[in-house]
């Protein structure tokens, strides 16, 4: 478990850079008014490719270490902030980022003009940006801080 743990966390840093990657592109885009390019295209594909192996690893975590089983009991689990966050808040705040990114990725491929998909993604994929960095157990969060870096 400690295997996935690590790539759960370096995986964590991959997204954020494909997420920012997505986004400055799409404001480029939109501020030069330059046709969309197969490289936008590009940069969100590896974005939701990220978040499908994150949530896949995610899963697996979530039901092997223990967090479904803390729902048999959600009296106890939402009074421990912790738990809860890991049981509940980070677990579905996660999922609704995912749903963002790929419903963002095929209503970008459906749009057509390259406006519209820059301003699509930049509705999706920030939207989905920003609930990512909220749900994420930054170190400065005291009841459910983990490091920068999980190591071995």
């Amino acid at each position: 478990m400690q295997i996935l743990l690590v790539l759960h966390n370096l995986i964590r840093w991959l997204i954020l850079i494909f997420a920012f990657w997505t986004i400055i592109r799409a404001l480029s885009g939109l501020a030069t008014k330059r046709e969309y390019t197969s490289a936008d295209g590009r940069s969100n594909f590896f974005f939701m490719l990220g978040m499908d192996i994150q949530l896949l690893i995610g899963m697996i975590l979530y039901f092997t270490n223990g967090w479904f089983e803390s729902l048999k009991n959600m009296g106890e689990t939402m009074k421990d902030p912790m738990v809860r966050f890991f049981t509940m808040e980070h677990s579905v705040m996660m999922i609704i980022a995912w749903i963002l990114v790929h419903a963002g990725r095929i209503s970008v491929k459906k749009a057509t003009s390259s406006n519209a998909k820059f301003k699509k993604t930049l509705l999706f994929f920030g939207i989905a940006l920003l609930i990512i960095l909220i749900a994420i157990p930054w170190p400065f969060r005291e009841a459910v801080a983990r490091p920068w870096f999980r190591w071995f």
